[in-house]
């Protein structure tokens, strides 16, 4: 992945296209309700395969993205969405929906693991993962507004999701494409670093997805039967709570990595804990609209500082995959677990219980962001955890800091080692003779012992 400055945007493209489905999974399900006659669980199973998809082909995909490089990935996947939802579009049959729901799936889900593995190798993922969330919720949020104004039964928001892959396309050309097996070799290489506390993250982030979106699953009838407010004010706050989202992406985008990941993590979720408790007992629209505004404003803020903590632990972006896999499998039983809990407890004992399963995910999660990197990093700065440092990182991987380090810093250290090896590659060059292979590899191998 090319960690060139000038190369987030395409990421953040490709990144868009593979979230957005997800994002308008609620619109999908209601219109897959409401036009396929379809009720309401089985247009949730609906949702869930297509979400389900989307995580295999990120569990399938995790690692093996370097190995294609980013383009070839990206395209393909992109060509699997349009395909796939203009297919589920076009057809008026529930099989035919499926298998056309199915396949747009994996393609979103291919389309998020090349932009996840590209983001774990930019010098700050956290801030290029907080404006890849900006630009699909600001997508999204045209969308909700539009959507509802043009008709179209299910067909209108599949074929959203697919012309938005099909105009995030061009982006793809500015990706990197298949190296050279010569270029592949480098230290960064072999079996998962981290491995303990990405499976605790990987775990958590599950857990969490799954409360968050078993509470979004159910909120329009907190607001309509418990609350008692009406449909159109309902759709006003979520408009307001969609904005506070934009909010809260772009503060968590400014504020970047200042303060660390565990303090943004940790107590976030805890406000997100009594946001969902206060949002699942609402019984007036004072009390659901703060519940909903608050939750929508910290939850993207946490959610990109947990992407940005797996993209920490991997620079290959394994980790950023196979958690962000794992999220796509709890945003796929969210709606399911919403909706039984609160038929056989109630929408206050199911946020009761929301809420703790929240909370118990809190520890753990931000246990491995203060061991992993919950320190404030500044871009540039040398990592003692997790392998070489971030400069080294940048120029394994061709990158470019774009600073001039200081006499005597960490960074001068890296720079001269990278002067050293590219003299050891030239003499071991001249000196192997016309294949130069034997000596290449010879320093190659001095300077990682090094």
């Amino acid at each position: 992945m090319s960690s060139r400055p000038g190369a987030a945007w395409p990421l953040v493209a490709v990144f868009t296209a593979g979230y957005l489905a997800s994002y308008l999974l609620p619109t999908v399900v209601g219109r897959l309700s409401a036009h396929l006659g379809l009720s309401p669980a089985q247009a949730g199973l609906v949702g869930s395969a297509l979400l389900l998809s989307s995580a295999g082909a990120g569990f399938a995909l995790a690692g093996r993205v370097e190995r294609f490089g980013a383009r070839t990935p990206a395209r393909a996947g992109l060509i699997l969405a349009a395909v796939g939802y203009g297919c589920a579009a076009l057809a008026g049959s529930v099989p035919l929906v499926v298998l056309g729901v199915m396949v747009g799936g994996f393609g979103s889900g291919t389309a998020t693991a090349v932009a996840a593995s590209g983001i774990a190798a930019r010098r700050d993922p956290h801030r290029t993962s907080s404006l890849g969330l900006l630009t699909v919720s600001a997508t999204a949020g045209v969308l909700y507004l539009t959507i509802p104004h043009l008709g179209g039964g299910h067909r209108l928001p599949f074929t959203a999701i697919a012309l938005v892959a099909l105009l995030v396309w061009p982006a793809t050309a500015r990706l990197d494409g298949a190296r050279p097996a010569e270029e592949t070799s480098s230290p960064i290489t072999g079996r998962l670093p981290h491995r303990r506390s990405g499976l605790v993250l990987a775990g958590g982030m599950l857990v969490w997805s799954m409360a968050q979106n078993a509470l979004w699953g159910v909120s329009s009838r907190i607001g309509l039967d418990q609350a008692g407010l009406s449909e159109v004010t309902v759709g006003a706050v979520f408009a307001a709570a969609l904005g506070a989202g934009l909010l809260g992406v772009t503060g968590a985008g400014l504020l970047g990595a200042r303060l660390g990941r565990a303090v943004p993590i940790g107590l976030g979720t805890v406000v997100i804990a009594a946001s969902i408790v206060l949002s699942s007992s609402a019984r007036d629209l004072g009390s659901f609209a703060t519940g909903e505004i608050m939750w929508n404003t910290v939850y993207p803020v946490v959610l990109s500082y947990l992407i940005g903590l797996a993209a920490s632990l991997d620079i290959r972006g394994r980790w950023a995959v196979l958690a962000g896999s794992a999220s796509s499998i709890g945003v796929a039983c969210g709606p399911l677990l919403g909706s039984v809990l609160s038929e056989e407890a109630g929408y206050p004992a199911m946020g009761l219980l929301l809420g703790a399963a929240t909370l118990l995910v809190a520890a753990p999660v931000t246990a491995v962001a203060l061991h992993t990197g919950g320190r404030p990093l500044v871009p540039g700065s040398v990592r003692r955890r997790g392998g070489a440092p971030a400069a080294l990182l940048a120029a394994t991987t061709g990158g470019l800091s774009g600073a001039v380090p200081k006499l005597g810093s960490p960074e001068q250290a890296v720079t001269e080692l990278r002067v050293r090896r590219r003299r050891l590659v030239r003499s071991a060059i001249r000196t192997a003779g016309p294949d130069g292979g034997s000596g290449q590899s010879n320093a190659y191998a001095s300077t990682s012992a090094r």
